[in-house]
C-alpha cells in the first residue's frame, strides 16, 4: 500500500510518499508545494490542487492522509488552512482516492508513541523509521509522519471493522429463532 501524506498550509504544503511493504515502511518520495508564486490566494489553492495531482499521477497512491486543522488563535488563519485542506482533499477525492484524516496528536502518538511530543521528535522519529540520510524539510516530514500514522493506523482500522462485523454477524445469529 503507497500512502501520499498531506501537510496542508496556505504558504507550503508539505507531501511525504511512503510505501507499506510487509511489515516495513519505504520511503518513495517528499517535498513541498510553495505557493508564494500565486497572485492571490485562489491561485494559491490552485497551485495546491495542481501540485497534488501531479504528485498522485507520479506516484499512483493506494490512499491519502491529510493533517486535521489544529487549534489557531487566529480565525482569518483557520479559514485559510481550512480551504487548503480542502484543495488537497478534493485533488485526491478527484483521483477516486480515499482520504483519512488525523489530528496532530494522533500523528504524534503513532509515530513519537506520546501526544505531545515536540517537533524535533517527531523528525527525528521519521528519519529513524524511514532510513532519511537527513531530516526533511519541516513540512515534508510532518507529511511524512501523517503518512506513517495512516499506514499505522490502518491495519487497527482494518482489525476494529472486522471485529465489529463479526459481533453484528454473532447478534443477527443470535437474534434468529428456529
Amino acid at each position: 500500500m503507497i500512502v501520499l501524506g498531506i501537510d496542508p498550509g496556505s504558504r507550503i504544503t508539505g507531501y511525504g510518499v511512503v510505501e507499506n511493504s510487509g511489515n516495513r515502511l519505504v520511503h518513495i518520495d517528499n517535498g513541498a508545494i510553495f505557493t508564494d508564486t500565486a497572485p492571490d490566494f485562489p491561485g494559491r489553492l490552485k497551485t495546491i490542487f495542481d501540485g497534488l495531482m501531479e504528485i498522485i499521477a507520479r506516484y499512483h497512491p493506494d490512499q491519502v492522509a491529510v493533517e486535521n486543522i489544529f487549534f489557531a488563535t487566529n480565525p482569518q488563519s483557520a479559514l485559510k488552512l481550512g480551504q487548503a485542506r480542502g484543495a488537497a482533499i478534493v485533488a485526491a477525492v478527484h483521483c477516486g482516492l480515499p482520504v483519512a484524516e488525523y489530528s496532530a496528536l494522533q500523528v504524534k502518538q503513532a509515530v513519537v508513541g506520546q501526544g505531545r511530543a515536540e517537533k524535533g521528535q517527531v523528525q527525528k522519529m521519521v528519519r529513524a523509521l524511514l532510513g532519511l540520510p537527513e531530516i526533511a524539510q519541516p513540512d515534508a516530514s510532518d507529511a511524512l509522519a501523517v503518512a506513517i500514522c495512516h499506514i499505522n493506523s490502518y491495519g487497527l482500522t482494518q482489525i476494529s471493522a472486522l471485529t465489529s462485523r463479526s459481533n453484528k454477524l454473532k447478534t443477527s445469529w443470535r437474534d434468529i429463532k428456529l
